[in-house]
């Protein structure tokens, strides 16, 4: 597992996988629960998908409806992909909380369960589902702020409008970044220090100050690198699903159809297992991120140090309860972590 001081980018990588690997019933478990929504929404699409073009092209299908039709069907699209996307948001953060359990643990070499994680963490799930109705609030208030703006705009000045909307969409879209990565760890604080929402979007704020770049540049490697792999796994079942008449030649079109929905269901499914080891290992790289920001900022490699040399509380959370430095790492003044009583306490 990851050594108990302030870690490095491979460290991080090397951890996470680690704790992916030990621990598959939490951290595998959990991510498939948070793709089960893509999977069954992208299987019930493809079924009806397939179904209303058994019998016609899709140029001849959309011929075949008028104007209204195809904007009302346009409309039901984008509105059901931002209700899926609102969805993945709020049990995403939830489980980004949940998950930071067995990750804390694995610094100890302490092995999770997936009802031991959940056992450890189930006090902490109202305010992650707190944090996520938040952060949903949020994100609607910015988006219908912006459409507001963007309709004024072209009523007041017509084609110029656009001129101003896009760097005001553009200008949005960094600011939502920066807050995404002020925010990235309130879902560990909350469960790892028993915070509140707003106690644990204060603590993310205080932990981020100084590393949002470094923090950016972590989960932007992260993100390309989990992209690169999925589209490797993935682009063979697609060109399957794309060229279904290679595979049955002499089929009619029922036939072709069904082996056509077959592979993309297959396509579906293996693309949501992919997903959901890759979910893992972000999450996992996430709340390693928390605990390496606590260990350069609050000295807590020092308090797991201690808890792995006694051996306490083997069924607990990791730094849960941890004292906090005052200031700095020690061998600096005031780095003395203070507890409850004021009293700095005693290590070894």
């Amino acid at each position: 597992m990851a050594p108990l001081r302030p870690l490095i980018f491979g460290e991080i990588l090397d951890g996470s996988f680690q704790t992916v690997r030990r621990n598959p019933q939490a951290m595998f478990g959990a991510a498939l629960l948070g793709q089960s929504l893509s999977i069954l929404a992208g299987a019930l699409l493809g079924i009806l998908g397939v179904a209303s073009l058994q019998e016609e092209s899709m140029p001849a299908w959309m011929t075949g409806k008028n104007e209204s039709e195809l904007v009302g069907m346009m409309v039901g699209v984008i509105a059901g992909g931002l209700l899926l996307l609102l969805l993945s948001v709020f049990l995403s953060a939830v489980l980004q909380g949940v998950m930071v359990v067995p990750v804390a643990r694995a610094l100890l070499n302490r092995r999770t369960t997936f009802r031991q994680m959940w056992a450890l963490a189930k006090g902490r799930v109202g305010a992650l589902i707190g944090l996520s109705a938040l952060l949903m609030v949020g994100f609607l208030g910015a988006l219908a702020l912006l459409v507001i703006l963007a309709i004024l705009l072209a009523e007041t000045m017509g084609g110029v409008s656009a001129a101003i909307s896009i760097p005001l969409f553009i200008g949005l879209i960094v600011a939502m970044v920066w807050v995404y990565i002020r925010f990235l760890v309130a879902p560990a604080a909350i469960v790892i220090e028993e915070l509140g929402v707003l106690g644990g979007l204060s603590r993310s704020w205080q932990l981020t100050r100084h590393n949002w770049w470094r923090i950016l540049g972590i989960s932007l490697v992260i993100t390309i690198l989990i992209g690169i792999i999925t589209q490797i796994v993935t682009t063979p079942l697609g060109l399957l699903s794309g060229g279904t008449g290679f595979l049955t030649p002499h089929a009619g079109a029922e036939e072709t159809a069904a082996t056509g929905l077959g592979i993309f269901i297959a396509s579906i499914i293996v693309s949501g297992l992919v997903g959901a080891v890759g979910y893992a290992f972000q999450t996992s790289v996430m709340a390693l991120l928390y605990l390496d920001l606590r260990m350069r900022k609050d000295g807590l490699d020092l308090v797991l140090i201690r808890s792995l040399e006694t051996g306490e509380d083997p069924d607990g959370v990791p730094g849960r309860g941890a004292p906090v430095y005052t200031a700095g790492r020690p061998g600096h003044p005031g780095a003395w972590p203070q507890s409850p009583g004021g009293t700095p306490p005693m290590y070894g």
